[in-house]
């Protein structure tokens, strides 16, 4: 019969691990988004204060859409990624025994 502890063995996971997913996917929403602003105002910008040819204005402006989506897109997973590899247990202070 299954356990319906909340941390028991079997995969399931408890209230501290599901809020660390949470705030690290929060985290890493918020600072892609952040990013790709950015980027999208240092590419699009002067496309938008100033009065430029139209080729040139419609260039900026989605060259710095696109480039915003693919930034946004790279740090969303970069930050996961790398949340999940530090999710690996560790010893702080402890070597390992084929070092």
């Amino acid at each position: 019969m299954r356990e319906h502890g909340g941390t028991g063995s079997g995969g399931r996971r408890g209230q501290a691990e599901r809020d660390a997913i949470t705030v690290e996917i929060g985290y890493a929403l918020c600072s892609a988004a952040f990013a790709a602003a950015v980027v999208f105002g240092a590419v699009a910008g002067p496309a938008l204060l100033f009065a430029l040819p139209g080729t040139a204005e419609t260039v900026l402006v989605r060259g710095g859409g696109v480039l915003a989506g693919v930034l946004l897109a790279v740090r969303t997973v970069s930050v996961l990624v790398r949340f999940r590899r530090a999710d690996q247990p560790s010893q702080p202070g402890r070597t390992s025994p084929d070092s």
